[in-house]
């Protein structure tokens, strides 16, 4: 028998890879911790009200699901999700305009899994992706880990350029788009009906890839719902559709789903089997006994009432010369102060006032405007926002 001896020293265990150490943490999630003290009012995060949560009934759900079927509710399901909660959400996209059958739809531990698994099975080390500018920023650490070269697509106001996405495409050749086109994070812009089909078309005409990511279009405050891109011509076998219960049931049930083409779909299902095998849930009987849509829109009620109290006193708290944009829904503001204003640099100071917001310059994947913030208004009352307001004018101020 071998005997091996005690070693003189200790080897160094081997390094993280080394996109654990090239990737950075979430600044918003640091910007959280440091501003968790409950007399600061936090306009950093991007979390839906708690108070809004329909919690009687999620627990009525998840009661009569334990009570009727345990072994069922408790047991390993299918990696595609369950399948009663497929047809749901797939009944819920086709009513939306976008037909949809159960096969076409997998169900995700949030949407934010969905993007890590569409990272994995469609990019390779290398591969260039464009993303807006700016852009949500956790999908820029999805893309970032898998390796990729990320690109800002020039915009306005507006989102995306079609004309510059066209271009773009031509000379860099990536392998996908990645948009949130209705009341985007972190800016809250809606790209109009127009560019969507043009970005469609450029997709259909250069050979794109589009993940469309729609978390925050069910909250709607006023205007006329803009279909998705999936739903234009040329787009169908080429488009990923995200949603999400996140942020208009709760974040804490981890649940969200992606559409996609069933190549592609069947490769997302099986890097989501070696990532955790399937995704538990109890939403399909929420779905069936519950009014969904009716708890939106009074969500959505909430939600107006909240913005608007922010646009109502956004313009005396920010130095003159500022601009902001004004959503028709979800849960974002996005201003921009003049030069030579740098958020960054100012947010401790802003902090120290009692009030947090989330600085833009990681929100952009080329240069930064320092000059940009996001504010959320969906966690105040009115009334906080208003003094949270007044305390931001007096931080920037100094």
């Amino acid at each position: 028998m071998t005997v091996i001896e005690p070693a003189a020293t200790t080897a160094p265990v081997p390094p993280l890879a080394a996109r654990a150490t090239a990737i950075g943490g979430s600044p918003v999630r640091d910007i959280l911790a440091v501003t968790a003290r409950p007399e600061v009012i936090n306009f950093a995060g991007g979390l839906p009200a708690p108070e809004l949560f329909d919690a009687t009934g999620i627990a009525a759900a998840y009661r009569d699901v334990l009570a009727e079927e345990p072994a069922r509710a408790l047991q390993y399901s299918t990696t595609e999700g369950e399948p009663v909660l497929r047809t749901a959400l797939a009944a819920r996209t086709t009513a939306r305009g976008l037909p949809t059958g159960p096969d076409d739809v997998l169900v995700t531990t949030g949407s934010q899994q969905a993007l890590s698994l569409l990272a994995t099975a469609l990019l390779e080390p290398g591969d260039t992706v464009l993303v807006e500018s700016p852009c949500y920023l956790a999908a820029l650490q999805a893309f970032a880990f898998a390796g990729a070269r990320v690109l800002a697509v020039p915009g306005d106001e507006d989102g995306i350029d079609p004309e510059a996405l066209d271009t773009l495409v031509a000379r860099e050749r990536p392998k996908l788009l990645y948009t949130v086109p209705t009341f985007q994070n972190p800016t809250g812009r809606t790209l109009p009906a127009g560019r969507r089909a043009a970005v469609a078309r450029v997709a259909a005409t250069r050979g794109l890839w589009i993940v469309e990511d729609d978390p925050y279009g069910e909250l709607r405050f006023e205007g006329e719902r803009v279909p998705w891109i999936a739903s234009h011509e040329g787009a169908g076998d080429r488009t990923v559709l995200l949603g999400s219960f996140s942020k208009v049931m709760a974040p804490g049930m981890r649940l969200g789903w992606l559409r996609a083409p069933a190549a592609l779909r069947r490769a997302c299902a099986v890097a989501k089997q070696a990532a955790d095998l399937h995704t538990p849930t109890a939403a399909a009987r929420y779905l069936a006994d519950q009014d969904l849509d009716a708890h939106v829109a009074r969500v959505a009620s909430v939600y107006r009432e909240r913005r608007d109290a922010m646009l109502a006193g956004i313009g005396d708290a920010l130095p003159a010369g500022s601009t902001w944009t004004r959503p028709e829904g979800g849960m974002f503001l996005w201003a921009r102060l003049p030069e030579p204003y740098d958020t960054t640099a100012l947010l401790r100071t802003v902090v120290e006032h009692g009030v947090a917001y989330v600085p833009g310059a990681p929100f952009y994947a080329g240069t930064p405007e320092a000059s940009t913030m996001r504010l959320c208004f969906v966690t105040q009352t009115p009334d906080e926002i208003a003094e949270g307001l007044r305390r931001l004018a007096s931080g920037l101020r100094g």
